[in-house]
Parts: C-alpha cells; structure tokens; sequence
C-alpha cells in the first residue's frame, strides 16, 4: 500500500503529473520536456530525479544526452495515466503538452 500512495504524492505535483503524462506516450530527453513543459533545466532535472529514484521512469543514455521513458511494469499506474490522458480536454495545460510533443521535430538525432 506504501507504494500506491508515493505515487499518488508523485501525482500531486503538476510538474511531475505533465512529466509522466508526456513520458506516457514517447522518451524524451531533459531538454525536450523543458521546451515542450516552458520550465528550467533545474526544476525538471529534480523531478525526473525523483521519478527515477522511486522506479517510475528509467534513463538510457545516447552520447551527450539521457532519455527517460516510463516504466510499464505497472498495469495501474499506466491505467491512471490513460483515464487522465482520456479526460484531456478537462486539463488545458497537459493538452497543450501533449500537442506540443507531437507538432515538435525532433532536434535530437539519436545513433
């Protein structure tokens, strides 16, 4: 039960929640998730620091740059994530989000 309710605090920062949510779907690296998210390098380093600290996300590196994706061992968190992604007309923001991720080009290229 202690693991349910660490990821229910980690879902009630809204940084975190649009990090998952946009991690639900694609990897991305820092970088990415700042441009898509508008927030500094520093805030989004340490809630993906937390992410991964707890077991949500991993973190693959390619060359210079650290890609994290979610992890899909968990069948709940992944069903939490698709009912709020099925609402998302209902969170401006997190749609914003998401049309940001799928209109950007990819700047990165990766080997």
């Amino acid at each position: 039960m202690s693991e349910l309710t660490k990821f229910f605090k980690l879902l009630s920062d809204e940084t975190r929640l649009r990090i998952l949510l946009l991690l639900k779907s694609q990897r991305l690296c820092v970088c990415e998730l700042c441009g898509i998210m508008n927030e500094s390098q520093p805030k989004v380093s340490k809630h993906l620091a937390k992410l991964r600290d707890l077991g949500i996300i991993d973190d693959e590196r390619h060359e210079q740059f650290i890609f994290y994706s979610l992890k899909t061992n968990n069948k709940l968190y992944l069903r939490i994530l698709d009912d709020i992604l099925d609402s998302i007309n209902d969170y401006p923001i997190v749609k914003e989000d998401i049309e940001k991720s799928e209109n950007a080009e990819r700047f990165i290229k990766i080997s």
